[in-house]
Parts: structure tokens; C-alpha cells; sequence
């Protein structure tokens, strides 16, 4: 058994959480495996207006970490050799017809060019809507326990045009991984949760890990999840700790724990899920973003080092999770606070993270700004 640290032990641990408590966020609950053992801690409160502190073995939505275990269960069917990694996806999946130019790896890359479904945002500031995403205020509130089916999500952003020609930038979409979904559940006959369960669920032992589909149910013990948004004038904030996560299906739609993230990514890098050739593969950053197949690849500091990241948020909850590239050290947190259309969490959500792995892995910067709000 691992040793067990308490606050007293970590100090700077716990200051650094209670500090993000008051940047903003409602709750934060963090876990840190290192060489010194196991800390977890905990600061805020489990709901507004109570003083209960947030369970540390609390469930969360956990955003777009959802896209690191689908990119592990799509490269785990390239080593059954079900899936072919530079085969185009339209070979998959010809009844949608995505560019030909479009391969499986450019999907998990966020090379692929495709119009994200929760809206794009352009370089000239402009913005084209997609579905009522958590950046439309009212109108979300309004639809989120609205049922929506993958191949829905994948029609409309497809009907698009493409943000590029395909291989020839990078640009974090949502829709890749919904594609990715659809083309497991393709080559396999089997849901995406099942294959989950066969590949990753079942083998770590993560019980306390879901894949929801569309339910709007959360298990017990969680922080709560808030949205403000305005109607006729007045100001409102509403709790949305449940809600249908179809809106947003495999680009941030499953639940988890700080204990099974660490799990999950620690067994991941630790070469327990995949072959070596095909992790590596994982781990080669694009130039643009540092993002390799579902992960940031993330220097840190001064020291040469490097983190293998990737975070989420989603409406009110959101997760972070690192490790070094052996899966040695890791860092995984539940974050909850007050979401809205503008995304005012956003910066809070970068610096925190920030301060966080400098805390942990000794220096470094988060990942772009994409990986702070990608649900939106």
C-alpha cells in the first residue's frame, strides 16, 4: 500500500487548492501519487449555501479526459488490428461521408479539419453556432435534457464547411471524437461503453467510472455543477449537476473519480494498455498544439521534463489529469463552479492548472485554452 499523506504533510498542496477556492471554483478536490506517496485533499463546498467540504472520493463529469480513454480504446482496436490508423475513416464509416482525405489518426489529432458541432471560433473573433452548447446561455439551460444521437451530432457538422483541408492544421473539435465513437462501435457491433468495459474498464478495475450515453444521473457522493445565464433581464444561476450529456457525447460525456483518472492515466503511461510502438505514437505532439492522440504532450519548467495531460470541462464540472510520461507521478483533481456563455471560468481554470503542475512536477505552463473549456 501506498502511504497516505494528510494536509498537515502537504501544506503547499492544500493552500494551492483553497487558493483556487477563492479564484472562483465552488469545489476542488485533487489527488497527487508521487515519490513521497498518496495526498488527497479537498477545499470549497459540496453545494452553495451549505458548508459541507466536497467528498474526496466524489464522482464528476469529467469533460473532454473522456477523449484520452477513446483514443486509448481506438488505438487499443489498431493493436487487434480491427482498425488501421492511416486508413481513411470514410472506409468506416462511408454512410457519412466525411472527406477521403480524413484518417483515423487525423480524427484523434484534431487534424481532420471538421466543423465542431458545439460551434467554431475563428481567429477573426467571428463565431458559427453549432448545436445549443453551454456558450448559449438560455438557450442550453433550456435543452439540456434533450436527447441527442451521435449520428445527429456527426450530420450537422459534417453539413458544414471544413475549417480546413484535412492534414494540414490543427483545431480541437469535438465532432473527432463522436467520428471516433461511431467508428468503434462500427468495426466492433458493440456500444462504445462495452468496448470501454472490455478494454479499460474491466482490466483497471474502474467501477467508479461511466460512460452515461444519455442519462442524466450522476452517482452519489459529488460536488454540484452550476450554470448562470440571463433570462429577460435577470440574472439567474441554476444547479445542472444532472443533465443529458448526449449534447456533447464522447467529446466530454463520461464520469469518473480522482482515484480512477490516476489509475487510468498511470496504467496508460506505465505501458499496461498499449503496446509500446502504438503509445508512442500517443505521446508525438503536433507542432501546433502539443497534442498527440487524445493527449497534451506538456513541457514543464526548466528541467527538461515533460507532463502527458489532458483536462475537461463541462458545464459546471470539470477534471484535470496528469502524469509523467512512465505514469510514475501523477496529478488528477474534480474541479465544480459556476459555469455561463462567457466562459469566465476560463482563465481561473488555465492558472490553476498552471500553478498546480509547478506545485507537483516542478514548473511548466498548461495546455492551450482549448484544453481548459473544450466542451463548450
Amino acid at each position: 500500500m501506498s502511504l497516505t499523506l494528510t494536509d498537515q504533510d502537504r501544506p503547499e498542496l492544500q493552500k494551492a487548492i483553497e487558493e483556487m477556492v477563492e479564484s472562483g471554483f465552488t469545489g476542488v478536490t485533487m489527488r497527487v501519487h508521487d515519490e513521497r506517496g498518496e495526498w488527497v485533499g479537498s477545499a470549497g463546498v459540496r453545494k452553495l449555501g451549505e458548508t459541507a467540504k466536497p467528498p474526496t472520493n466524489g464522482y464528476v463529469r469529467i469533460g473532454s479526459n473522456t477523449k484520452t480513454f477513446t483514443a486509448t480504446v481506438v488505438l487499443q482496436l489498431v493493436a487487434e488490428g480491427a482498425i488501421g490508423l492511416d486508413v481513411p475513416a470514410v472506409d468506416y464509416l462511408p454512410e457519412f461521408g466525411p472527406d477521403p482525405k480524413i484518417t483515423v489518426r487525423m480524427l484523434l489529432q484534431h487534424t481532420s479539419g471538421v466543423f465542431n458541432f458545439t460551434g467554431e471560433y475563428y481567429s477573426d473573433g467571428t463565431f458559427a453556432p453549432g448545436i445549443p452548447a453551454t456558450n448559449t446561455g438560455k438557450e442550453w439551460v433550456d435543452n439540456r435534457f434533450k436527447t441527442y444521437r451521435p449520428e445527429e451530432l456527426v450530420r450537422l457538422a459534417l453539413s458544414k464547411p471544413a475549417r480546413f483541408e484535412p492534414g494540414t492544421d490543427w483545431s480541437y473539435s469535438n465532432t473527432n471524437y463522436v467520428l471516433a465513437r461511431l467508428l468503434i462501435e462500427k468495426v466492433t457491433g458493440h456500444s462504445l461503453a462495452e468496448e470501454m468495459q472490455r478494454l479499460i474498464l474491466g482490466p483497471l478495475g474502474l467501477s467508479d467510472t461511466v460512460v452515461p450515453d444519455t442519462s442524466p444521473e450522476i452517482p452519489e457522493p459529488h460536488t454540484h455543477a452550476y450554470y448562470r445565464y440571463e433570462d429577460a433581464g435577470q440574472q439567474k444561476t441554476v444547479d445542472v449537476t444532472r443533465q443529458n450529456p448526449s449534447w456533447i457525447s464522447t467529446g466530454g460525456d463520461m464520469i469518473s473519480t480522482t482515484q480512477d483518472l490516476h489509475t487510468f492515466i498511470s496504467a496508460l503511461m506505465g505501458g499496461k494498455l498499449l503496446p509500446a510502438p502504438l503509445l508512442a505514437e500517443m505521446c508525438k505532439p503536433h507542432s501546433k498544439a502539443g497534442y498527440g492522440l487524445g493527449v497534451f504532450v506538456q513541457a514543464t519548467g526548466e528541467n527538461g521534463g515533460t507532463v502527458i495531460t489532458h483536462n475537461g470541462g463541462m458545464a459546471g464540472h470539470a477534471a484535470l489529469m496528469y502524469s509523467t510520461p512512465d505514469g510514475s507521478k501523477t496529478l488528477t483533481a474534480a474541479l465544480n463552479y459556476v459555469d455561463d456563455a462567457a466562459l469566465s471560468m476560463a482563465v481561473a481554470f488555465q492558472k490553476a492548472a498552471q500553478r498546480l503542475v509547478e506545485e507537483v512536477f516542478g514548473g511548466g505552463h498548461a495546455g492551450s485554452a482549448d484544453a481548459a473549456e473544450p466542451a463548450q
